[in-house]
């Protein structure tokens, strides 16, 4: 059902848009029997904005399920804890003092996102982690949370004295606007996808006990730290090459895992492709309704999702504080 919601949410995408294009010429469009006019809108504008929409969404879902799996908190997302933020303020560092445009350089791109995630995120891992008792979730929370406001305070600051056109992409890229819309794009963020889902999808097991209570997961042998490692540098990984290109994306890591987990259940070898295939369906409708429903420049995705997910976080807030306070 899923997969049938993302081919007609596709096809929706294929046709709306300020370049409208019948419905009845997708087909011929698609096989090589459409005017120029028609194969340039759909191969060079359409297409790859809604694969890039598509991924970014599924990378950012299963980071989200991942960073969930590993931290025991519902309320873990790359865009919430601070990561997003750490390699947005790398893209933005490079953006505004490299010498080259972004475009030229468009397949260091994930990997300078990746960095900047990277170091957030062993900043949070450090901070929130104590000798005897291990990584302590509702910290880890509390300081991603606080540490993505001073990244975004550091990102105005870099761009006080920026020019005005660099200003402007910073700004689009801060509420979540999908900018890279090319195919070079489409490329620098497959092969992450390539690679970290199988790795990830190996990692099943080690998510399930990872899920469990510390004792349980020792009592079987699973060595906590280094799983728990690999599986973050996996999680900030895909994380980061979704914030490459989509810009600063919240709440898909959140709403896709947990809607998944309702549908199918707890079992990571169960739960993880829904997961995917909701998160990339999120992100495709909230670029599509976004960028049809004010011309010309249309809302970003980020806002979209942001709307719908910002009340869906405080009512897991409130479950978890009336769940603390049961016990």
């Amino acid at each position: 059902m899923l997969f049938a919601l993302i081919v007609f949410t596709t096809v929706i995408g294929m046709g709306w848009g300020t370049a409208s294009l019948s419905y009845d010429r997708l087909l011929p469009t698609l096989i090589g029997q459409g005017s120029f006019k028609e194969e340039f809108i759909l191969f060079s504008i359409r297409l790859p904005r809604l694969l890039i929409t598509l991924l970014a969404g599924m990378a950012l879902a299963l980071s989200g399920g991942v960073l969930q799996s590993v931290a025991r908190n519902d309320l873990a997302d790359p865009g919430m804890i601070g990561i997003n933020s750490g390699a947005g303020v790398a893209i933005a560092v490079f953006f505004l003092f490299s010498p080259l445009e972004v475009g030229n350089f468009v397949y260091a791109i994930p990997f300078i996102a990746f960095v900047g995630a990277l170091v957030t995120a062993s900043l949070i891992y450090v901070l929130a982690y104590e000798r005897r008792t291990g990584l302590q979730p509702i910290r880890l929370i509390l300081i991603g949370v606080g540490l993505s406001t001073t990244l975004s305070g550091a990102m105005i600051i870099l761009i006080s004295s920026a020019e005005r056109e660099k200003v402007d992409f910073i700004a689009k890229w801060l509420a979540g606007s999908v900018w890279g819309v090319d195919w070079p794009f489409v490329w620098a963020i497959l092969p992450w996808l390539l690679i970290l889902i199988p790795f990830v999808w190996i990692k099943s097991n080690q998510l399930n006990l990872l899920s469990m209570d510390e004792p349980v997961a020792i009592g079987v042998g699973l060595q906590m730290n280094r799983e728990r490692l690999l599986l973050l540098l996996a999680a900030v990984a895909l994380a980061a090459a979704a914030t490459s290109v989509t810009g600063g994306i919240a709440f898909v890591g959140l709403m896709a895992p947990h809607l998944a987990k309702a549908v199918i259940g707890h079992r990571t070898q169960l739960y993880l492709p829904l997961c995917l295939l909701l998160g990339g369906w999120l992100l495709l409708v909230a670029d599509t309704i976004g960028r049809n429903m004010v011309a010309p420049e249309g809302i970003p995705a980020g806002v979209i999702v942001s709307m719908i997910g910002a009340p869906y976080f405080i009512y897991l807030l409130f479950k978890r504080t009336n769940r603390w306070g049961e016990g």
